[in-house]
């Protein structure tokens, strides 16, 4: 399924990252990796759970100074096509829960698609509401998932060799 992306409630962010598809979905895929780049610096990240299939928990917590960690993230994955497509959601918990998540319920959809210079990274925040969407647009999300698919795109073009 994709729907169709709606400006007045969605945002969106493309990159080219310079590394094979296989290497930019280990990254989503691999809690080690996850952790790296999941979070803009200085924050750390720490994953409790990466269950990377449909109905899956996506649950991390955050530390300024790595030794307090604080919630960060209880959502779960909606939809996975391995290597290609990621779909999870805030507005339910890990134990499929409804939430009421901080700052705003949000459903993600992340597309890794073959490019001539690597992979084509696409990624698609929905929102219930136009004001939703600019809450969160205003709580900085281009510079915070800008930073993070950047330190995504390092870490899989520093591992294209491997």
């Amino acid at each position: 399924m994709n729907p169709e992306i709606d400006p007045a409630r969605d945002l969106t962010l493309h990159r080219v990252i310079r590394a094979p598809r296989e290497h930019v979905w280990r990254a989503w895929s691999d809690p080690d990796r996850f952790a790296r780049w999941w979070l803009p610096a200085p924050t750390i990240a720490r994953v409790d759970r990466l269950e990377l299939r449909p109905a899956g928990a996506l649950v991390t917590r955050m530390s300024e100074d790595g030794t307090d960690f604080v919630p960060h993230m209880d959502a779960v994955f909606l939809e996975v096509e391995a290597g290609r497509r990621i779909v999870f959601t805030n507005a339910l918990d890990s134990a499929l829960r409804p939430a009421l998540p901080a700052p705003v319920a949000m459903t993600a959809t992340i597309t890794l698609d073959d490019h001539p210079e690597g992979t084509a990274y696409d990624v698609v925040v929905r929102h219930g509401t136009p004001a939703d969407r600019d809450r969160h647009e205003a709580l900085g999300f281009f510079d915070g998932w800008g930073a993070v698919t950047a330190a995504l795109a390092a870490l899989a073009e520093s591992t294209a060799s491997i």
